[in-house]
């Protein structure tokens, strides 16, 4: 979608994927130039998030290739409109995804808004997607590399954003990324991928939340009621964790449909209004299957589909699954899938596709068997 000789803005984060993104789009003839995003400065200079290092990459990076950087302060953008909303919905015992929002409302407006301030005819970043004009209008693809296809995350980008938007590296698989980056010398070639979200880096969630966030403890019980142990506040447990519960060696010998009373437990449930975690034995426990949901605050990539067999997304590790959509006006859909889902949460993205088009998608609100 780039024709020769534009000024492209392109996000370095200090990963190798936003490296080659710059490298590729430097050999293609354009005039490139580097923005490192600062989205977090609470605690910045701890073990588990420094953004100094990462910083020092992308110079470094910039340097090989031979191009400018700046360095740009959203940090405050990113506490007004993502990490604000992220802890409304822990708080309200749902499981946001804040990578979403935070591509949406920082990556794809606030740093877009200021590539434009430069003079920039387009931007790019390293995700693992595609855009490509089809009707006269522009469609969000999945990466090449479907096992690190990063359109989940990047449903909420509408029209006006994708126009100016590229992604060179979702048309690479990820090891040829990295070849590139050695062939070339880049000093991060062999960095490797960051995990968890985005601001928090690598340091222990419940840790982190513990210091924003209110608790209260409650008990945890299992489907008959019975108490089992207890919960440190149910903002820290997500729907299908097996993790950190603290009650791996309770047995329930009586249970009869989550596979004997050696079987893991799972969470299950999260009742709010007793302060209560309901959990249950079993990966394919009834209680943690799902067979439709309902989604809100919903944004398409266009416009809105028709209702039509099509397939989704509940998380961003799961294969496209069969569904029947139906639109509830503007705000709202309902999906009813061919095969149960496993531990849909409320808060988690429900994300439409068909085939390799990613339609857009909501927040899911509420799921049912």
């Amino acid at each position: 979608m780039s024709s020769p000789k534009q000024r492209i803005v392109v996000g370095l984060s200090g990963g190798v994927d936003s490296a080659v993104t710059a490298h590729l789009l430097k050999q293609q003839g354009h005039e490139v130039v580097g923005i490192f995003m600062k989205n977090w400065e609470d605690d910045d200079d701890s073990e588990y998030c420094s953004s100094n290092i990462d910083f020092v990459d992308a110079a470094a990076v910039a340097d090989v290739i031979g191009i400018e950087i700046e360095h740009v302060n959203f940090a405050a953008d990113y506490k007004d409109r993502v990490f604000a909303a992220f802890l409304r919905e822990y708080q309200a015992g749902r499981t946001p995804n804040p990578d979403v929002l935070c591509n949406a409302e920082i990556k794809f407006k606030a740093f877009l808004d200021h590539a434009m301030r430069l003079g920039a005819e387009k931007i790019a970043t390293g995700h693992y997607a595609r855009v490509r004009r089809h009707n006269g209008s522009v469609q969000l693809l999945k990466g090449v590399d479907h096992t690190k296809d990063q359109s989940y995350f990047l449903h909420r980008l509408n029209q006006q954003q994708l126009e100016k938007t590229l992604f060179p590296v979702g048309e690479l698989r990820k090891t040829e990324v990295r070849r590139i980056a050695e062939e070339i010398g880049l000093p991060n070639a062999k960095k490797k991928d960051s995990t968890g979200i985005c601001f928090i880096g690598e340091r222990p969630f419940r840790e982190f939340l513990n210091r924003y966030l209110a608790h209260q403890p409650g008990p945890i019980k299992d489907e008959r009621g019975r108490k089992i142990g207890e919960h440190v506040g149910l903002s820290f447990y997500t729907l299908g964790q097996r993790q950190g519960l603290g009650i791996g060696g309770v047995k329930d010998k009586g249970a009869q449909r989550g596979g004997g009373e050696h079987a893991p437990w799972f969470v299950a449930r999260k009742d709010i209004e007793a302060n209560t975690l309901v959990v249950v034995q079993g990966h394919d426990h009834p209680w943690l299957q799902s067979t439709s949901l309902v989604a809100d605050d919903i944004s398409w990539t266009d416009s809105q589909p028709a209702d039509s067999e099509i397939a989704a997304k509940t998380r961003y590790r799961q294969a496209d699954s069969s569904c029947r959509f139906t639109g509830e006006g503007e705000q709202r859909f309902e999906l009813r899938f061919a095969e149960p889902q496993w531990a849909v949460t409320p808060g988690q993205s429900a994300v439409l596709y068909d085939g390799e088009v990613c339609l857009g998608g909501g927040v899911i609100a509420s799921a049912a068997a």
